[in-house]
């Protein structure tokens, strides 16, 4: 009974924290974009990266950028859920 319960937390705290890394990283990264377009001279640059990057969202998003933001987070956790099976499955046969 103890197994189950280590793996069932395992497997929920990969599921969160595949959840937040690419929204982390996704939102670290347009923060940055956006903070840098404050330097005079780099606001062309920073609207052209941003808009490429809300561009790939819209594409798995179906026109939205949040949605695709979404889409890709549920994806990474869907695989790092799937890791953590397979890493789990290995533990136990390795035993």
């Amino acid at each position: 009974m103890t197994m189950i319960i280590n793996f069932l937390r395992s497997l929920v705290l990969t599921i969160i924290f595949s959840f937040v890394t690419p929204l982390f990283l996704i939102g670290s990264f347009l923060s940055l974009v956006f903070l840098i377009g404050y330097i005079p001279g780099l606001q062309g640059v920073t609207e052209a990266i941003a808009d490429h990057v809300l561009q790939f969202l819209i594409i798995f998003g179906s026109g939205t950028p949040l949605r695709g933001l979404f889409v890709i987070c549920l994806t990474c956790s869907f695989v790092g859920a799937l890791f953590d099976t397979y890493a789990y499955y290995r533990c136990q046969i390795l035993r």
